[in-house]
């Protein structure tokens, strides 16, 4: 039994979404956390963070092994809609960094340029994997599923 790779955009946002998934882990536990510590905030609003940032963290790791397990998948149609929805969870995501961001502090919004880059290129490959049809097979002309 072989295993193909079906959708090489999947496998490489899942690429990503677990390296975003580890850096983040990894840049919390080095400057973003430990700063909680030494700051003049209660108990509860550094729990509240640290578990966001955490949250976070996770979901991006759930992300990576589903677009694993998705980009070899033969049935495009069954795996589009929670493509989809995770590149939705991501848009939304960006705007209310970028919104809260603005909101808080609007010269902060160069400081999440590269983070924002990522997201949107993350998206772009999600959206490219959703567009992927099945190969020709024998011969026969590719269908096409618009209008369908």
């Amino acid at each position: 039994m072989t295993i193909k790779v079906r959708n090489y955009y999947y496998l490489i946002a899942g690429v990503l979404a677990v390296l975003f998934a580890f850096t983040h882990a990894w840049n919390g536990q080095s400057a973003v956390l430990p700063t909680l510590d030494i700051s003049p905030i209660s108990v509860d609003t550094q729990t509240v963070f640290t578990y966001v940032w955490h949250i976070i963290t996770a979901e991006n790791l759930v992300f990576g092994i589903a677009f694993f397990f998705m980009s070899f998948q033969s049935e495009r149609s069954k795996i589009r809609f929670a493509a989809w929805m995770i590149a939705a969870i991501l848009i939304v995501r960006l705007m209310v960094i970028l919104g809260v961001t603005a909101v808080v502090d609007i010269s902060g919004l160069m400081n999440s340029f590269i983070d924002s880059i990522a997201i949107v290129i993350y998206v772009a490959l999600i959206i490219l994997g959703t567009r992927i049809e099945k190969k020709q097979y024998r011969g026969q002309p590719q269908q096409s599923s618009i209008g369908q």
